[in-house]
């Protein structure tokens, strides 16, 4: 189940609001002989990246269960998309203890409980059933809520310097794919984007000099810019190999794109980019760029 942007705060009695998470979302699956598996948005299979997590759950009461969280690492007390990057990508669990990157587990909903599937209760009593079940000590965590100060709620995380809030429809069933049921009050622009192409390096720079991004809208993919900041030297040689060997010869892009020294990529990688804002003609103002995102597919990338 995934949330929908929108510019409309409020507070309402029949909501709850939660602190948005900076982080990779997980589904974990428990059975009642204690095997654990940690499946990302696109079933990827997390679980020799997080093992902290899986002895974590498997150490739990004979409960067999599946439930819905966001695993994220910390700067400070702000979730960091950026410093789970450490942890993308790690396939071996020795080495990903050893990377020196906490992380924890956010549970916020239960979708099976002993057998029974929870999805279509309402959302609070979920919650009371997914408190009771799991004993909630690091690196689990159990994901708190407010009622009806949801304006209050906002201010605060955007005081705190957090992502913004979850809303939730307080007695909304667990439904697949995006849903009204649940919104996003954000305090910081940022969302995914397709990498479609890249500019040649310029002076000391290796790799490429910038990405070319987009998004899809219609069935067609719309550029949106390019980012050139954010990336450390890991980064460059990382990417630069990951587009080299997607190199096509024609533009993925629906439109043309009014770029010098261009080379095209087949629209396979998603990045995370934070923004200040869209100018007038559909483009991203001052992007940066934050992480790769391999828990979502490309084709699902959409303008928020």
């Amino acid at each position: 189940m995934l949330a929908t942007l929108t510019e409309d705060r409020f507070s309402r009695s029949d909501w709850i609001f939660e602190r948005k998470l900076d982080g990779v979302r997980c589904l974990a699956r428990r059975d009642g002989r204690g095997a654990v598996r940690l499946l990302s948005r696109r079933d990827q299979d997390m679980s020799r990246t997080y093992p902290e997590i899986v002895d974590a759950l498997a150490e739990q009461a004979d409960t067999d269960l599946v439930v819905d969280g966001e695993v994220v690492a910390f700067v400070g007390r702000r979730t960091s998309f950026e410093r789970l990057q450490g942890r993308l990508g790690l396939t071996d669990p020795d080495a990903a203890r050893a990377a020196g990157i906490a992380v924890f587990f956010y549970v916020f909903d239960l979708l099976h409980l002993d057998g029974r599937d929870t999805r279509r209760l309402p959302l609070l009593s979920r919650k009371k059933l997914l408190r009771a079940a799991l004993t909630f000590d690091d690196p689990l965590r159990y994901t708190t809520h407010r009622r009806e100060a949801g304006e209050e709620a906002f201010r605060a995380a955007c005081e705190r310097g957090d992502e913004g809030v979850i809303a939730k429809r307080a007695a909304a069933p667990y439904s697949g794919g995006r849903s009204k049921d649940w919104l996003k009050f954000k305090c910081v622009r940022d969302q995914e984007f397709v990498i479609a192409g890249w500019t040649d390096p310029q002076g000391s720079r290796s790799a490429f000099g910038a990405l070319l991004l987009g998004y899809y809208g219609d069935g067609k993919l719309h550029y949106a810019g390019k980012v050139g900041t954010g990336f450390g030297d890991a980064m460059l040689r990382r990417l630069g190999a990951e587009l080299s060997a997607r190199a096509v010869e024609s533009s993925p892009f629906g439109e043309r794109v009014k770029e010098r020294d261009v080379h095209w990529a087949r629209p396979e990688l998603v990045a995370q980019i934070g923004f200040t804002e869209w100018t007038r003609d559909g483009m991203l103002r001052h992007p940066r760029f934050q992480g790769l995102r391999t828990d979502k597919a490309a084709q699902d990338v959409v303008r928020e």
